[in-house]
């Protein structure tokens, strides 16, 4: 954990990012590279009837690190997304509850 999942990318794009783009999270996060999951979600774009490109999209669940790691993790991610060609990058977070959140029958 943290989940991070991206829409509006293409695939090879991620995976060329992917090594990169964990390498530098799990050093902001002081997190092991095997706690990350990066899932690119393939979704269709609609507006006026019309299927359109749409920009990156960026989520991220994760236990809560302070507003300084987070900030320094959407920049972690808006840099690698524009240096990569896409000007503009909307990233979300959503802070997990440790009580709420159970691997194999346990809470964290």
């Amino acid at each position: 954990m943290p989940q991070i999942k991206i829409r509006g990318i293409e695939t090879d794009i991620i995976r060329k990012l992917s090594k990169r783009l964990i390498d530098e999270l799990t050093v902001l996060t002081k997190s092991p590279r095997d706690d990350f999951t990066l899932e690119l979600i393939h979704s269709t774009f609609i507006f006026d009837g019309e299927v359109v490109h749409s920009y990156p999209f960026v989520e991220i669940a994760w236990f809560d690190r302070g507003q300084e790691i987070q900030d320094q993790v959407a920049q972690s991610i808006s840099r690698l997304i524009n240096e990569a060609g896409y000007p503009s990058v909307d990233i979300m977070f959503t802070i997990l509850e440790k009580h709420l959140y159970y691997e194999n029958s346990e809470h964290f």
